[in-house]
């Protein structure tokens, strides 16, 4: 091997390694600070590009479930406002069938049909103020069935549907206006009322359905967020303990590495000793 000061192969060969190992430990540090063994295309181009396509998925599937909770929040609204007008139609039933007694007197009945009209003012008040996110679906406003996002693609949904449990509507069929100022139109109105009722525990039954629908898909949804979340962490996350292993190596390797680098440098030193 030639003895030369002008060619240090030696110390060339050392930092080669020296380089090779101080960028291996660069990777190993922004794997451990990032927790991800792909964090950009460059570590792996294909991998990422997977990965990234999932993320997409997922940003879809939070609009999903922010859409199916706001849907699931105009359920619970009318549903509770629904409950409490099947509430108040019982009651309306006790006032009407005591005012088909022909035997209480004139002070008595007017009292029955207060209390009639001022439960007809409540259920009004309930339909009116059903309201979640400036949606009522049960006040006759909306003309259409509400239409919530349903998958990631935005092209299939479920659906909201509409209803009027307002008085005087198809499904509680007693005006604002009656009363019960003789025996004989309370006799007229038990009938109109007990439709009511069932027609109303019918919608509220629908109603149920279409919401127990919802939380059902809901919750796949944040089953199906946490598969793809598992996912991506199995296509770019790092294996910590295998990159603190690898850290203390590399570390190693540098340390070894500086020393060789250092040995081989003084090797045309060597040389004055040939020219004493």
């Amino acid at each position: 091997m030639t003895v030369s000061v002008h060619t240090n192969s030696s110390a060339m060969i050392a930092l080669q390694n020296l380089n090779s190992t101080n960028k291996e430990l660069e990777g190993a540090q922004q794997r451990i600070s990032t927790g991800l063994a792909v964090s950009s295309a460059k570590d792996n181009a294909s991998v990422y590009a997977i990965a990234q396509g999932q993320r997409a998925d997922l940003g879809g599937l939070k609009a999903v479930t922010d859409s199916l909770n706001r849907a699931s929040s105009i359920a619970d609204v009318s549903l509770a406002a629904g409950e409490s007008v099947s509430d108040l139609l019982n009651q309306l039933r006790e006032k009407v069938v005591g005012a088909m007694d022909t035997s209480i007197d004139t002070t008595s009945r007017n009292a029955l049909s207060s209390d009639y009209k001022a439960i007809l003012g409540q259920i009004s008040h309930v339909v009116e103020n059903a309201t979640f996110n400036g949606s009522n679906i049960i006040d006759g406003s909306l003309a259409n069935a509400i239409e919530f996002i349903a998958n990631a693609d935005a092209n299939s949904v479920i659906t909201l549907s509409v209803r009027t449990i307002a008085l005087g509507g198809p499904i509680i069929t007693l005006s604002a206006g009656t009363d019960l100022t003789s025996a004989t139109a309370a006799s007229a109105l038990l009938g109109d009322l007990d439709q009511s009722i069932d027609n109303l525990n019918a919608n509220l039954g629908a109603l149920g359905s279409q919401a127990k629908q919802i939380e059902g898909h809901l919750s796949f949804v944040s089953k199906l967020q946490d598969s793809i979340t598992g996912g991506i962490g199995n296509l770019v996350d790092a294996d910590m303990a295998k990159e603190s292993s690898r850290l203390q190596a590399l570390q190693v390797q540098q340390q070894l590495g500086t020393q060789a680098l250092s040995i081989a440098n003084q090797s045309p030193q060597q040389i004055l000793s040939l020219f004493k």
